[in-house]
């Protein structure tokens, strides 16, 4: 048994089939009994109306209980938007049933005869007066309109935005709210006797009664927007308050402790505002909720409220306080508090498909009782190998900073990808040959297999341009245990520059059997074949890389068995490749040393043969069994070439924000002119055109020019981006190879240089990779931890636009390949995880190994002599502003010597005041410098010296160093 969970006092189902709202739930005293005892009024919109009288069901009396409890069950054959129960017959005090259609306004009276047999009592549901509507009802409110007491007038809401008044069995009149497009809720405020609405616009309006009467008739003037032809005024809203959200629902409670509480439900908020449009409050919602209901609280100036949602939760809320959450059995779509003669405060729910509860919250008493268990010893050896153990793994976790969640050990769903080794005959790419070479295609052939239910598993492919597939989503039917699906696709290329990587991704979407989304990723690689050809090698060219190896070079027919059958060389140590879009690139085999070499007249276009030529020498010494192959690169690192990729993508960034500029100005220039043409032509007194039609044709042209030009800029955009990754994956490759970087730094740096996969207009390469370079400049491969400490310690960032140049970003790239090649480590998980010492308040207690200490002490070392560096620095800087204060003092304190001359009989006699000398700056320093410190005994602050010393995590995991800031205390107290 649960305790938030709603227990459930009666229940019934309402027909089969039939569909409930926020306005068929009424609750009251319908028959006018007397009693004081509610009963419950459900409306559909099918038309059935039931009235309930709920009531405890003993366990002997089943169906004839639920039976016992209907009333009435009357169909009204039109569809039921909203019921009210108020007073809406004139010289009448007792309530009746106000029922809105469509079409049409019904007011009923229900009334109870008391039985003579054994059926019990009759009830009967009479009608009292009806209107038709001539527009199309949405939802109503009633109230005293006016100020009008003992009887309720009714307010309906049409779907055009007309509100139409009627009092008892006459129509009043009706008014257009002012741009109106959609409409919303609706209720009444009696204490300030106005209307309160959600427009389109998405903000609560107020309209007082007395403006909607005195405003222009709505039969006259349709449109609020047209002049007013007839009299009245014009209609305009009292306050507003913009909600910035569409509400679900208004409520204007009237009980005492809420005399000034207008309660709005939006789609994540809920707002609590007074009757002049001022919020009181305002509480953010974490779910979807789906109805509201305040009522009366206990404590002075507070409201609590009641509040479903879309998780079949019903919440208790005081104000914004969380009180109580109880579970129901599914979504409630209106929600009332009723008292009945057995029960109050019952809370009575609806769905929408017709399930009425009335529940209470808590839980029943329970007798049960928990039976006597036998006293076992306690085996404390036991308990403490298990505290161990938990201790060890608590520590084991502690250290991973996997941010990801580990995959399950057995997956749901499998996918394998399969790449033919043959091409497609006959090719299925969209561009047949491209400078007279055929564009070939190749088939990739997926098998996914199920371990378990998969349910609606969608399938998305994923390829880097220029590179295509005929297609890429694939919707497939739920699958059962141990069943199997193949999809085949082909993947071509379709533009007339290489790609920047010939991997695909594979993206597979599924849900679980209970219903969890669940996502499967895989991978697969494309043939070299696919983007070039065989030819003869170049003699001369203008790039070149050397790849150094420790072991012989591999015949290269036999490395690339794809290509030595069309290749006019003979020996196996050279090999030519020409890409489709024309670029060709050789590979030669030296015969006396260890080397390969790669060259071209492209940069960017040896990337895909470089990393073919690494990927297949692993295979081929793995095969053969040598597990010390090793490879590397000697020279210099190839920047300024690379930097010339930089700058040609960053011109064509440059070139797209001026275009995007240009064909703004020429739009706006264009709405002008066809703004002067509309009112020339609207005249009814012709006038020339001055030229303007002349002038819309040639803006017109320069716009059509000017996005042709923006659409031939991108498209060499993008072929500059995907040179710029090609360049981009090359650095990488090299800059691993020149260092032997392992395979997680390198991926660091990979994720560092190509921070994106696609540029955007808001985003692009430049400004990205410029931010995460220097990151890992400042932390990682800072110069000194005191550098990586005021870096941390910093807070924001740059922000991301497009840079004036790239004379920054090749500064901190030239940076970052020096650095790393003085031996800077890369990584995430080391020094740039320490905080900053001011910030940390909890220390680890040091290792206790002998060779921990002395690495401690050695850091130790390094800190207090970089302190001490620091502080002389500082004094030398003192020094110098002290002696250029005392030189200009100097300066100036002869020219504010005064001096008095007087004469005495025929004697002279001169005396000089002068103001008093300063003392000297190093007897001010000592007395400034005696003066803090006695400050900061008084304070209890120190003087010794912290230690910091950095713990790192290996890649596999292990603990590398201890890691702890040391803090000396003092006899005054200070830490």
């Amino acid at each position: 048994m649960s305790l938030f969970k709603a227990r459930d006092w009666w229940s019934s189902a309402l027909g089969e089939g039939e569909e409930f709202d926020q306005g068929c739930l009424c609750v009251g005293d319908v028959d006018n009994s007397g009693t004081g005892h509610d009963k419950v009024v459900v409306g559909s919109y099918m038309g059935m109306l039931r009235i309930f009288s709920p009531h405890t069901i003993k366990p002997n009396e089943g169906a004839q209980g639920l039976a016992e409890s209907q009333l009435l069950e009357v169909n009204l054959h039109n569809a039921i938007i909203q019921i009210e129960l108020g007073k809406f017959v004139s010289c009448s005090d007792l309530l009746h049933l106000a029922v809105l259609h469509p079409r049409k306004l019904s007011v009923y009276s229900v009334s109870g005869m008391a039985g003579n047999v054994e059926h019990g009592d009759q009830y009967q549901l009479k009608p009292v007066y009806e209107h038709n509507l001539q527009r199309t009802a949405c939802n109503m409110t009633y109230g005293t309109f006016g100020g009008v007491t003992g009887h309720h007038s009714l307010c309906i809401q049409s779907m055009d935005g007309m509100l139409m008044f009627f009092e008892q069995d006459s129509y009043s009149f009706g008014r257009f709210l002012p741009g109106f497009l959609l409409p919303g809720p609706l209720v009444y405020n009696p204490r300030t006797d106005s209307f309160l609405t959600v427009s389109s616009a998405r903000q609560l309006e107020s309209y007082k009664y007395e403006t909607l009467a005195v405003a222009t008739e709505a039969e006259n003037r349709q449109d609020a927007d047209l002049p007013v032809k007839t009299g009245g005024k014009r209609l305009t809203p009292d306050w507003t308050f913009v909600l910035g959200e569409q509400a679900l629902e208004l409520s204007v409670p009237s009980f005492s402790h809420a005399s000034s509480s207008i309660f709005v439900l939006g789609e994540r908020n809920l707002y609590c505002l007074r009757d002049n449009g001022q919020i009181r409050f305002m509480k953010k919602l974490e779910y979807n909720p789906s109805c509201f209901l305040p009522y009366a609280s206990l404590t002075d100036g507070t409201t609590n409220l009641l509040l479903g949602n879309h998780t079949n939760m019903l919440l208790v809320y005081q104000d914004v306080t969380l009180k109580w959450v109880a579970q129901l059995p599914f979504v409630p779509v209106a929600v009332r508090v009723a008292s009945f003669p057995e029960l109050k405060g019952v809370v009575v729910s609806l769905s929408s498909e017709g399930h009425l509860l009335c529940s209470y919250m808590g839980t029943d008493p329970s007798f049960f009782s928990t039976p006597k268990v036998d006293a076992r010893d306690v085996d404390y050896e036991q308990m403490e190998a298990e505290l161990k153990t938990l201790q060890k793994n608590i520590r084991e976790a502690s250290r991973t900073q996997d941010i990801l969640p580990k995959a399950d050990a057995q997956e749901d769903l499998t996918v394998t990808a399969v790449v033919s080794n043959s091409m497609d005959s006959p090719s299925r790419a969209l561009i047949q040959d491209i400078d007279g070479l055929p564009v070939p295609s190749v088939t990739v052939q997926l098998k996914l297999k199920s371990s378990g239910v998969v349910q609606a598993p969608r399938l998305n492919v994923l390829v880097q341009p220029p590179l295509s597939v005929t297609q890429n989503n694939f919707v497939l039917d739920t699958m059962s245990a141990g069943s199997s699906t193949v999809v085949k696709f082909s993947a071509f290329l379709n533009g007339h520059y290489p790609p920047a990587d010939l991997t695909g991704d594979i993206t597979v979407s599924y849900n679980s059997p209970t219903g969890v989304p669940r996502v499967l990723q895989a991978r697969f690689s494309l043939p070299l074949a696919l983007v070039c050809v065989s030819t003869s090698p170049a003699k001369s060219t203008k790039f070149k890389i050397t790849v150094d190896t420790n072991q012989p070079p591999v015949d290269l027919r036999a490395m690339f068995p794809e290509f030595s059958d069309k290749s006019e060389e003979k020996d196996g140590n050279s090999l030519a490749f020409l890409f489709l879009s024309g670029q060709k690139v050789s590979l030669v085999a030296s015969k006396t040393s260890q080397r390969y070499r790669i060259q071209s007249d492209s940069f960017e276009d040896m990337w895909l043969i470089v990393k073919e030529l690494v990927h297949r020498c692993d295979q081929h010494f793995s095969k053969l069994g040598f597990k010390d192959f090793r490879k590397s690169v000697s020279g210099p690192i190839p920047l300024q070439d690379y930097f010339l990729a930089i700058d040609h993508h960053f011109q064509l960034r440059v070139s797209a924000k001026q275009f995007q500029d240009l064909l703004s100005e020429r739009a706006i220039q264009f709405r002008a002119i066809q703004r002067r043409l509309l009112t020339r032509f609207k005249d009814k007194t012709p006038a020339p055109l001055q030229n303007l039609d002349t002038l819309l044709d040639a803006t017109y042209n320069q716009m059509m020019s000017l996005a042709e030009a923006a659409e031939d800029n991108q498209s060499q955009l993008d072929q500059a981006f995907a040179q710029l990754r090609s360049g981009t994956h090359l650095l990488v490759l090299l800059l691993s190879l020149w260092q032997g970087l392992p395979p997680d730094q390198t991926a660091l740096l990979e994720a560092t240089l190509l921070p994106l996969l696609q540029d955007t207009p808001q985003l692009g390469w430049e400004e990205s990779c410029d931010a995460a370079v220097t990151h890992l400049l400042r932390t990682c491969l800072s110069r000194s931890p005191k550098d990586q400490a005021i870096s941390l310690a910093q807070t924001g960032g740059p922000v991301l636009e497009l840079p004036k140049d790239t004379a920054r970003l090749k500064k901190h790239i030239t940076l970052l390949c020096e650095r790393i090649g003085k031996g800077g480590r890369l990584s995430l998980c080391s020094e740039a995880n320490v905080q900053v010492p001011a910030q940390i308040q909890n220390l680890a207690a040091p290792d206790k190994e002998p060779k921990d200490k002395r690495e401690d002490t050695s850091a130790a070392d390094e800190v207090k002599r970089e302190r001490k560096e620091s502080a002389s620095k500082e004094k030398k800087k003192e020094s110098k502003e002290e002696a250029k204060r005392d030189s200009k003092e100097k300066r100036i304190r002869p020219r504010r010597r005064r001096t008095r001359t007087r004469r005495a009989g025929k004697g002279k006699s001169r005396e000089t005041r002068k103001r008093p000398r300063s003392p000297p700056p190093k007897s001010r320093r000592r007395r400034s410098q005696r003066r803090e410190r006695d400050e900061e005994r008084r304070r209890g602050i120190s003087f010794l010296p912290f230690c910091i010393c950095i713990r790192t995590l290996t890649h596999e995991g292990r603990g590398a160093e201890s890691s702890s800031l040391r803090l000396g205390g003092s006899a005054h107290g200070g830490q």
